[in-house]
């Protein structure tokens, strides 16, 4: 560069551009299929009556959901088992609840209203 500043440096994307046209032509952009919640297999009743509940006590400000109400400890680990999959998050079972990360609690009632008698959605 001169000391009067006429002269500008070359840009270095200048060469770039001059093999723009002779680059092949790139994959088209098709939309992509909206992601859908696998279905569980009701496999059979779960219990009379389940809670479903959403808390963030003791959790760190993190929400969960909670599905009180599976007396079989069986049941409650295939249950968060079929949760994983079917609903794309974790599920584990703490005690006597199975804890699903996240505010699920609309998504749970489309799964869970066909394996009980009584689904109760609490806050």
């Amino acid at each position: 560069m001169s000391s009067s500043g006429k002269d500008k440096p070359a840009s270095p994307f200048a060469a770039l551009s001059a093999l723009r046209d002779k680059l092949p032509e790139g994959p088209k952009n098709e939309p992509q299929p909206q992601p859908v919640v696998a279905p569980v297999k009701p496999t059979k009743e779960l219990a009379e009556k389940l809670v479903v509940s959403r808390s963030t006590k003791g959790r760190g400000g993190k929400t969960v959901t909670t599905i009180a109400g599976v007396r079989d400890a069986r049941a409650r680990e295939a249950l968060a088992q079929e949760l994983r999959r079917g609903l794309g998050c974790g599920a584990t079972v703490d005690g006597e609840l199975v804890v699903v990360q996240g505010d699920q609690t609309i998504r749970l009632r489309a799964l869970l209203e066909e394996r009980t008698r009584k689904l109760i959605i609490g806050s």
